[in-house]
């Protein structure tokens, strides 16, 4: 039954609070190592700047705050923001439908966007989508203010919330993808030119920092985000289409939102509703966008996320005012993936799929980390060095408090990542490294050079990597 009382916040804070409080319980227990991508992301809540490699810096910023909160660089206090950020999204999102649609559909809201499959995940990892969630809704929530009320406060507000949005994830200015198009086609969702000024100002004093740190880092960020889109760079004639690579997209949405309320955000874009219209500009355009990059090249299935944020608000409110059996229906399918995703992080060690556990990319990277360090300890070499991301990632986190430089290979060109960009060896030619990875380096290759060690790295997210240490000398590099 829809809720109709005035009261509608206590009720879904209720629930959330709940929810984000067993959350919690989980990442105390879990039991996946740290991903190379959180890893990296510690790693630059170590030396803060304005701005990384590949991302924006809010979400080192955050992962500062809560190991120096937590005085632990543990997975849990690295991670403990993520179920915090998206209860208050929630909770966001609740408040935006209490003004859209009215209070009676507001619970509804906050309590599904909180049980969205891609959300339990992201509630037990931390990733830029989850820091960037609340900023997108609050923008979302101010703005839509700013459009009833004309309040200049509000579309400052807004600007500032959409600059945090931005310095959490480049991804931030999709939002104004959203409000570009709601002004061309929907009169009355045009801000007035005072209120436009006002927001754009108060943006772009945001995110200042970080395009002045871009500038002065050659663009760096663009270079990488021009990797992933892929087919800026490809060679030939033009893009390759990628009919697999978009089909796998497109249908693993329906995974990462819940079929119920992703079928509901589609079918309201037929002939949408006056007060639905606005917020489907906000969503329906950002998934085609993601689309079409999966056809010409690649996308992940979390690239689309800021779409879910409106697109479950327009989703909710359509299924509200025609099939009301079918938010209970969304709810029970979306509860039991909210239920599993925990229950994995706890027990994926043991829950093997086509004989592997399913938490192998999670597995085991400490551990090879460790065997790394203790034959360091035995060789003592003046630095540690490696060519994968991968195992630089893992060995900055779990090498923090050991006494031998981790670097990467330097680059020859353009640096091909963070640990290129900040940590290129730079030793003197007679000193001895320890080099880790799959062959000996191009340069030493040769019958002495043999590897000190093999590394057995069968039952770990490495297996598939044939690992070994060797003993050089830094000319090698």
């Amino acid at each position: 039954m829809l809720e109709t009382r005035s009261k509608w916040l206590a009720r879904a804070t209720l629930v959330v609070a709940g929810i984000t409080a067993l959350r919690l319980l989980v990442l105390a227990f879990s039991k996946a190592d740290i991903f190379v991508d959180e890893a990296q992301y510690w790693l630059w809540g170590q030396n803060l700047d304005f701005g990384y490699y590949s991302k924006p810096p809010l979400i080192a910023w955050v992962i500062h705050a809560t190991t120096e909160l937590g005085g632990a660089d543990s997975a849990f206090w690295i991670r403990v923001s993520a179920p915090i950020f998206h209860g208050a999204t929630a909770l966001i999102l609740g408040a935006l439908t209490a003004r859209v649609f009215g209070k009676s559909a507001a619970v509804w809201v906050a309590v599904s966007y909180v049980t969205l499959p891609i959300v339990a995940l992201g509630s037990l990892v931390i990733s830029t989508d989850t820091i960037m969630a609340p900023f997108f809704a609050a923008g979302l929530l101010f703005y839509f203010r700013n459009l009833s009320e004309k309040r200049t406060t509000d579309a400052l507000i807004a600007g500032v919330m959409i600059g945090l949005a931005f310095m959490s994830k480049y991804a931030g200015i999709y939002f104004f993808l959203g409000a570009g198009l709601a002004a061309i086609f929907l009169p009355h969702h045009r801000p007035s030119l005072k209120n436009t000024v006002a927001l754009l100002a108060a943006f772009f004093l945001v995110i200042s920092p970080n395009l002045i740190w871009n500038l002065g880092h050659e663009l760096t960020t663009v270079d990488h985000t021009m990797d992933n889109i892929g087919w800026l760079r490809a060679d030939g004639e033009g893009p390759v289409l990628h009919l697999r690579a978009f089909l796998e997209f497109f249908s693993t949405q329906f995974v990462v939102m819940g079929p119920i309320l992703l079928f509901a955000l589609l079918r309201s874009g037929w002939r949408p509703d006056r007060e639905i219209a606005p917020l489907l500009l906000f969503s329906l355009p950002i998934i085609g966008l993601v689309c079409v990059q999966a056809l010409l090249s690649k996308a992940y299935g979390n690239w689309a996320f800021a779409a879910f944020l409106a697109g479950t608000v327009a989703a909710i409110a359509w299924i509200a005012r025609r099939r009301l059996l079918w938010l209970w229906v969304s709810l029970a399918i979306n509860g039991a993936l909210t239920v599993a995703v925990p229950a994995v992080a706890i027990l994926g060690e043991k829950i093997m799929v086509d004989g592997r556990p399913i938490l192998l990319r999670n597995m085991g990277r400490d551990e090879i980390s460790e065997e790394i360090l203790a034959l360091a300890r035995q060789i003592q070499p003046a630095a540690i060095v490696a060519s994968d991301r991968d195992i630089l990632a893992d060995l900055f986190l779990t090498g923090r408090n050991q006494e031998f430089p981790i670097r990467a290979i330097p680059a020859k060109g353009r640096p091909r990542n963070y640990y290129e960009q900040n940590f290129p060896l730079d030793a003197r030619t007679d000193e001895t490294i320890l080099y880790i990875g799959k062959a000996a380096p191009s340069e030493c290759a040769g019958p002495e050079a043999l590897p000190a060690a093999v590394i057995e790295t069968q039952g770990t997210a490495y297996e598939n990597m044939s690992l070994r240490a060797y003993v050089v000398f830094a000319e090698c590099f």
